[in-house]
């Protein structure tokens, strides 16, 4: 299985949101090759500079469209030994599919909120999926909170799903490394 990942520099660019648009460009690309998914995902990660939260609280803000699917990928999460934020929305619905959740405060909301847990480094793991005009003020500060405090994050669910694939093999300790030229014997 082979992993292609572009490379951005949200990191250069101190508090800007990291939703891509038409007009961004990545810096390169990258690559990684194992015999499962999640494993090669690990790794074109770990060859862009990205790491995975070694410390196991996360963070769930959806869209509405997104808050039925995100159960699968919370469930998940907590059978890793997660420990799980989430705004009041989707924290109802994963409360109602039987997942024990905190509740935190949008920055709309009020203190504390979720942009102060970043920054106490109380977050480990982000998954927040873009929504309409209502929530994209908080959605840009909890995202460009993440770059800056250097904090994993995805704004999809398949990435979301693809991070717990790699977090799930990072935890079994089941990653290695061959040279290109012994996948091909």
């Amino acid at each position: 299985m082979a992993v292609k990942e572009s490379v951005f520099p949200f990191n250069r660019f101190g508090a800007i949101d990291t939703i891509l648009g038409p007009e961004m460009k990545s810096t390169g690309e990258v690559m990684g090759i194992d015999v499962n998914f999640g494993a090669a995902f690990w790794k074109s990660q770990l060859a862009r500079g990205r790491t995975f939260p070694r410390r196991e609280t996360f963070f769930s803000g959806v869209k509405n469209r997104d808050k039925r699917n995100v159960v699968f990928i919370a469930k998940k999460l907590s059978d890793l030994g997660f420990k799980i934020y989430a705004t009041k929305g989707t924290g109802k619905v994963l409360v109602n599919n039987g997942i024990e959740v905190q509740f935190i405060n949008k920055v709309s909301e009020g203190r504390p909120h979720i942009v102060d847990m970043i920054k106490n480094n109380e977050i480990h793991f982000i998954i927040n999926t873009p929504g309409g005009k209502d929530t994209k003020a908080d959605g840009v500060l909890i995202r460009s909170g993440a770059v800056q405090y250097k904090i994993p994050y995805t704004t999809t669910l398949s990435g979301a799903q693809a991070v717990v694939n790699a977090i799930d093999v990072m935890k079994r300790g089941s990653i290695s490394v061959r040279a290109l030229q012994d996948y091909y014997r």
